[in-house]
């Protein structure tokens, strides 16, 4: 696990300086503590900051292979690289190392790009092939581990983070109007934009090509949902399968040469995970888990109830509202987005807990709910679809109640209920059927926009499909799995494993490991039939099903009860941190220019004055805040910390691209 950082001349007519890549790895110190190394030619350089976890002592990046003609910078793991090495020896390679980023070099050298299809893993990787004067930059296939890039007069930058980019001379951030306004709709923005103009992410299962000048994007995996076309399996055949496929996915991403951990929230995915742990592995298993004051948030007697039943060594770190909004700022530092939730807060918090018992890798329960759909997104999908049928009907929009039970204590809920989630209701031949009343919802928090933002906005009606590009079989999957697609394809592979994922691991050096996001786990959740998914209302069927073998019946069969943390709390109580009123204050929404200022302070003083707010203006808050703070962290005072020093860091310089000279290795311990 590292973070990389890298330049190439696209053109070769600039040089590339030492120090310009030394300045870039300082700011992903946090994704790799243990090591740095840099490759430097007159076409390239690359740099990584290493977070050892498989071979230890040998793995250090970059690394070249036989003849030198090609050098891997590498940002994961490849879970599979035990298995692929014993071929790939009897293809004629030589090892140099143990570790799993080796393999990927000579797996490159046989198959080219291909050779992503071959790892079963969780990555972001770049490869310099110097024969062909070719520069790769790949992705793994669901976009847990990230990588950016940017062009800049004639130099392709790139790197794990954009504050890396933003290191490198010439590179300045500026807001994107429209990524804005993707977040404010969606929670995050689309593949493959990011918050600042010209700054793109490799998007998920895809590769880049730098050659000649050029720059070209190509898929190599995709999510399909298309279901089996042979004969259907029975309940046990399916069971049976997915059993075999989970536990594998699980004991391969226990290979670590460190002791690997387990996150425990109390619901069934991670409480799964954790048994297959305990009941499949002789590993030690110590489990981390969130409590929260607030107990609209808190699940610890869960949490407690599993680790006790699995005999866990269990850590919990507890969460505030005052601890949200303190670190706040810290997160959004790491998010390097605005966001609309604060739920990335004590995710950052658990990590911090990891590191500080002296672990870095976890697994964890992520992916379920997307792909055995988990989440009341796709209950209420169904439901309205039912309702459709009969659209007079005032009994089918009560179900609706099952999955928002405070709605029947309102006034007039059947009233509601018809006017809220009746909206577009015959629609069902919609592709944003599924998601068009949650990303309507939360657009209603553009409304704080302010009119220069506005301004950059063709129509103020634009069609929120507009901005999606959807797959070509899109229409010829079942209502659910469409569903199951803008899901896993915006919120899990953009938001979730992003600012709530990777970036509040590695703000403490923490890796996570998600079975769940096998890919062979992923294609077999997709072409299931779509009623061991969902099963009339019972979400995740076929898990539960399986999860009775492991887990006891206070867990597999509790209701569904999504993550969250608190919003206005965490920034307006007893202990309200300054940077909220400094922020939100008529100066400073008028020095960013992103949010009309009347409109902010009128929200301001209802939360000043202790009133209640709505979940819109809750997450607008959230998003108005964190905007905010991006614009103040990345645009307005964007600090670069000391660069890496000569005493930190492994050189491997090519002079002038002459194999005769290729390569040279430093390090301290050669230079003394």
């Amino acid at each position: 696990m590292c973070g990389i950082t890298g330049v190439f001349n696209l053109n070769g007519a600039t040089s590339i300086d030492e120090a310009d890549l030394r300045q870039m790895l300082a700011l992903i110190r946090h994704r790799g503590p243990d090591g740095y190394g840099i490759y430097l030619d007159d076409r390239v350089g690359m740099g990584s900051a290493r977070l050892s976890i498989i071979d230890l002592s040998g793995g250090n990046q970059p690394i070249g292979n036989e003849d030198g003609s090609l050098w891997i910078v590498f940002n994961g793991e490849i879970f599979n690289y035990i298995e692929l090495r014993p071929m790939l020896e009897a293809r004629g390679h030589h090892f140099s190392t143990h570790s799993d980023t080796e393999v990927i070099l000579h797996l490159y050298e046989d198959y080219g790009p291909e050779c992503l299809k071959q790892l079963n893993g969780q990555f972001a990787l770049a490869i310099w092939d110097i024969k062909e004067q070719t520069l790769l930059l790949g992705r793994d296939r669901i976009g847990i581990r990230p990588l950016f890039y940017t062009v800049k007069d004639g130099q392709l930058i790139f790197g794990s983070e954009i504050k890396t980019i933003l290191a490198y001379p010439g590179v300045t951030a500026r807001f994107d109007p429209v990524a804005l306004d993707q977040i404010f709709t969606f929670w995050s923005t689309l593949p493959s934009r990011s918050i600042f103009e010209g700054i793109h992410e490799v998007p998920p299962g895809q590769y880049l090509v730098a050659k000649d000048g050029n720059i070209k994007l190509q898929d190599y995996w995709s999510l399909d949902f298309s279901e089996a076309t042979e004969t259907p399996h029975s309940l046990q055949d399916y069971l049976d399968e997915f059993e075999c496929l989970l536990v594998d996915a699980a004991r391969i991403r226990l290979r670590a040469d460190v002791p690997v951990g387990a996150y425990l929230s109390g619901g069934v995915d991670s409480s799964t995970i954790a048994a297959i742990i305990r009941n499949y592995t002789n590993n030690r298993l110590d489990t981390f888990s969130i409590s929260f004051s607030d107990p609209e948030f808190d699940e610890s007697s869960y949490q407690r109830h599993m680790a006790s039943f699995l005999g866990t060594n269990h850590q919990v770190v507890f969460t505030s509202h005052s601890d949200i909004g303190a670190i706040f700022p810290e997160v959004i530092w790491h998010t390097e987005t605005p966001i609309l939730r604060t739920a990335p807060a004590p995710m950052f918090l658990l990590s911090k807990l990891v590191r500080d018992n002296q672990y870095k890798v976890v697994l964890t329960g992520e992916g379920a709910d997307e792909f055995l759909a988990g989440y009341d997104i796709f209950k209420e999908a169904k439901i309205r679809r039912f309702w459709a049928n009969q659209p007079d009907s005032k009994i089918r929009p009560l179900l609706l109640q099952r999955l928002y039970p405070d709605i029947s204590a309102m006034p007039n809920s059947n009233a509601y209920l018809a006017s809220f989630f009746g909206e577009g209701l015959m629609d069902t031949d919609a592709p944003d059927y599924s998601h068009i009343i949650r990303w309507r919802n939360t657009s209603r928090g553009k409304r704080f926009f302010s009119e220069d933002l506005r301004a950059h906005f063709s129509s103020p009606d634009r069609s929120i499909n507009s901005s999606i590009t959807y797959p070509e079989k899109f229409n010829q999957w079942s209502p659910l799995s469409r569903a199951q697609w803008l899901e896993s394809s915006i919120f899990l592979s953009q938001y979730l494993l992003s600012s709530q994922g990777d970036r509040m691991g590695m703000a403490h050096s923490i890796e996570g490991r998600f079975p769940f996001l096998d890919y062979r786990v992923v294609e077999f959740c997709n072409r299931l039939p779509a009623n061991l998914k969902l099963f009339g209302l019972t979400e995740k069927y076929l898990l539960k099903k399986l999860a009775r073998k492991w887990l006891p019946t206070e867990i597999w069969n509790r209701p569904k009860r999504p993550y969250r943390a608190p919003i206005h709390r965490s920034f307006f109580n007893e202990n309200q941190p300054d940077y909220v009123s400094e922020l939100l204050s008529p100066a400073w929404i008028n020095l960013t220019g992103l949010f009309n200022p009347d409109a902010v302070n009128q929200l301001f003083q209802k939360l000043a004055t202790g009133r209640r707010i709505g979940e819109t203006d809750d997450m607008a808050l959230a998003g108005i805040i964190s905007s905010q703070l991006v614009w103040q962290q990345f645009i307005s005072n964007f600090n670069l910390p000391q660069p890496v020093t000569d005493g930190e860091i492994i050189k491997r310089i090519n002079n002038q691209g002459n194999p005769a000279l290729y390569p040279i290795l430093t390090s301290p311990r050669e230079r003394s």
